[in-house]
């Protein structure tokens, strides 16, 4: 496997891009993985800030890997499965808004509604009820954004009508998740709205 960016360097080697300069996403991933550490209790908290110092201070990647080594690497996406109490299965919103983000819960089946308004769901951190979850997602003169990570098998199955439902980005990565992934399967239908499936990496 390659070597990643924030990875500990071997001992007195100079990696591969050792001495290229940072990104800010580079950087957070870093910063993520030490809060994730820390929640978990894999890191002591008083390690917190000085850790942090170190990660913010680099410039270059090898400065990176080095205030990044010792941390444990990102578990399997498919860990996220089963993990505690879903939350409601439904969101309305109409002259207003909804919004799930954050270490929510997702339940097998979901179902958000948008009539003269909008919603967002963001899957990025949340975690699933069930190995394949179903969003049913109606926009009637309104609007939902449904955000997904990249390493999940997204799936969109829904129709527009004098609407949008799905997303180009969505569907071109659709198939690029590994197999133990949890599956997302987007229905519904989007009439005068629109329904749009959006990728973050994760």
């Amino acid at each position: 496997m390659g070597e990643h960016a924030y990875g500990p360097d071997r001992a007195g080697q100079a990696g591969p891009g050792r001495d290229v300069l940072v990104s800010e996403e580079e950087r957070e991933r870093v910063v993520e993985r030490v809060r994730d550490a820390v929640a978990d209790g894999r890191l002591p908290l008083d390690e917190l800030d000085g850790r942090l110092d170190r990660i913010y201070a680099a410039r270059t990647r090898g400065e990176l890997r080095a205030a990044g080594s010792g941390l444990p690497a990102p578990g399997p996406r498919d860990a996220a499965v089963g993990d505690g109490a879903p939350a409601s299965g439904f969101a309305l919103g109409v002259f207003g808004g909804f919004r799930r983000d954050g270490g929510w819960v997702v339940p097998p089946r979901f179902t958000a509604w948008s009539m003269w308004g909008g919603g967002r769901l963001d899957l990025t951190e949340a975690r699933f009820a069930a190995p394949e979850t179903v969003i049913r997602a109606v926009a009637l003169w309104g609007g939902t954004e449904i955000v997904v990570p990249d390493d999940i098998d997204l799936q969109v199955r829904g129709f527009g009508l004098f609407g949008v439902f799905g997303g180009r980005e969505a569907r071109a990565r659709r198939d690029t998740a590994g197999p133990a992934a949890p599956r997302v399967v987007v229905k519904g239908l989007a009439l005068f709205g629109a329904v749009v499936t959006t990728s973050r990496r994760k």
